[in-house]
């Protein structure tokens, strides 16, 4: 029994051994002299499990009595979670490296970061939900205060705690009512004190809490106060990690808590999330149109997509569980490309990131320009980029579900949305002539900027097959 769980959880341990061996042998040979090295074995290793991991057969599989579950849903949001954390290790590199930030830490908190996302999405209990969430947590503390040299990174790090602790508080706070009513931790368990279709208050104000600590996570509204802050004082590598496999983990275990634990109660918790993903949308849309910072304009993007995300999660069926997975892996792939862009912003070799210093770039850059265009039409919904397609679906999983005042709200939210975007563009393209931004970029990171932006032209023809996988997930979580 011991042999067949330690095989069930082996891509965690593998990932977590290798983390610790990492760290041993920097400590006791060059330390940062391996830095380079490390990022890139850890990229590797990473992108091979990852491999593994979705390579995986369509069955599902428990371990330790049901706290830890393998199905189709968490194979894929694990392999996105590996994929996102590999690449942007490799294209943030070069920019670490230009700063002297790039430290033997680094990688190895990574590592340790995404196994507990891994843990998270695979959770199938309480307890290993909350182990898999603090072990991602407070990698991503260390990570946030990196830059020791900047007051900036130093409070962006201690916000991140503080506030980290109060969702922590939080969910555990709402797990133990959840317990308390249940009798059980196991998912399995507090479905089943729900099985005659009726829910008691008690649990009910437990999934309230339970659902506040994970929408803190993913920073939706009202627990996004923390996401400007963080994304504009963490080095922009790691500005990069936050935007996007944090965010799919988070996103994937609050669809296994609503799922597997509370699938009794969808016309409850349905009307929480739809009213999350209301607010997520339109705060995120109306409050990065005063934004000059391309970091803190992107953290206002971000609150507003985890909106549309949560509406496929507010369909409350297969079919928006499906919507949200296709969203969050368009998400991921327009992030990386787009942070390529931002974390080489430089002005005589110091980072910019103010969106006026982009004035007349594509006369300088062209290429550089036209991808960087591709992927901002793609994140503000322009047809025919992918990105459309991904709010199309979201879209279509709410008015399917009967939430169509939730998809023109969101209609509404896009277009409100368009103008921040569109606004840079008009700054590459047209702006004022004046002094612009330089963006030296390593052979990854060019190539994670035109291949993202290649992806959102070429992948409206068959999505790369993702739009099959993503079904295969939702069957798995909506029994």
């Amino acid at each position: 029994m011991i042999s067949a769980d330690i095989q069930t959880i082996l891509p965690e341990i593998l990932l977590a051994l290798f983390a610790m061996a990492a760290l041993l042998v920097a400590v006791y040979t060059g330390k940062d002299r391996l830095a380079g090295a490390l990022t890139w074995t850890s990229a590797a290793v990473m992108a091979l499990l990852a491999f593994v991991v979705a390579s995986g057969g369509p069955g599902a599989e428990s371990a330790f009595g049901g706290s830890f579950v393998v199905d189709a849903y968490s194979r894929f949001a694990k392999a996105a979670v590996l994929l996102a954390a590999a690449l942007v290790l490799l294209v943030g590199q070069g920019a670490l490296e230009r700063r002297g930030l790039l430290k033997f830490e680094y990688p190895v908190l990574i590592a340790l970061s995404v196994v507990g996302m891994m843990v998270m999405v695979s959770a199938g209990d309480l307890m290993v939900l909350y182990m898999g969430l603090e072990l991602q947590s407070l990698a991503l503390y260390v990570v946030a205060a990196m830059n020791r040299n900047s007051e900036r990174s130093t409070e962006a790090g201690l916000k991140y705690f503080v506030l980290g602790a109060l969702g922590s508080g939080l969910l555990l706070y709402g797990a133990s009512l959840a317990y308390g009513y249940a009798g059980t931790t196991l998912f399995s368990g507090i479905l089943g004190a729900a099985s005659d279709g009726h829910v008691g208050l008690g649990l009910l104000i437990g999934l309230a809490f339970v659902i506040a600590g994970l929408t803190f996570k993913v920073s939706a509204v009202p627990f996004h106060m923390w996401t400007p802050d963080v994304y504009e004082g963490a080095p922009t590598p790691v500005t990069a990690f936050f935007a996007t496999a944090p965010k799919l983990a988070a996103m994937g275990l609050l669809g296994r808590v609503l799922f597997d634990a509370f699938g009794q109660a969808v016309d409850d918790w349905r009307q929480i999330i739809a009213l999350l993903s209301l607010l997520s949308m339109f705060l995120g849309a109306v409050a990065a149109i005063g934004q000059r910072n391309i970091k803190r304009l992107m953290a206002y993007s971000s609150i507003a997509h985890m909106g549309f995300a949560l509406m496929g999660l507010a369909a409350g069926n297969a079919l928006g569980v499906q919507a949200m997975l296709i969203y969050m892996a368009i998400y991921l792939a327009m992030n990386i490309g787009t942070f390529a862009f931002i974390m080489s912003m430089e002005r005589d070799g110091k980072p910019v990131t103010d969106i006026a210093s982009l004035n007349q770039y594509a006369r300088a850059e062209p290429l550089k320009a036209l991808a960087m265009l591709v992927l901002l039409f793609s994140l503000a919904g322009v047809p025919p980029m992918l990105g459309f397609f991904g709010k199309l679906y979201v879209l279509n999983a709410a008015v399917q579900s009967g939430l169509a005042w939730l998809a023109l709200a969101g209609v509404i939210a896009s277009v409100i949305g368009a103008f921040y975007y569109l606004r840079i563009v008009y700054f590459m393209y047209f702006g004022a002539e004046s002094e612009g931004a330089e963006t030296p970029m390593t052979p990854v990171a060019w190539l994670a900027l035109v291949g993202s932006a290649a992806v959102m032209l070429l992948g409206v023809v068959n999505m790369f097959g993702v739009e099959a996988m993503a079904a295969a997930a939702a069957q798995a979580l909506v029994r």
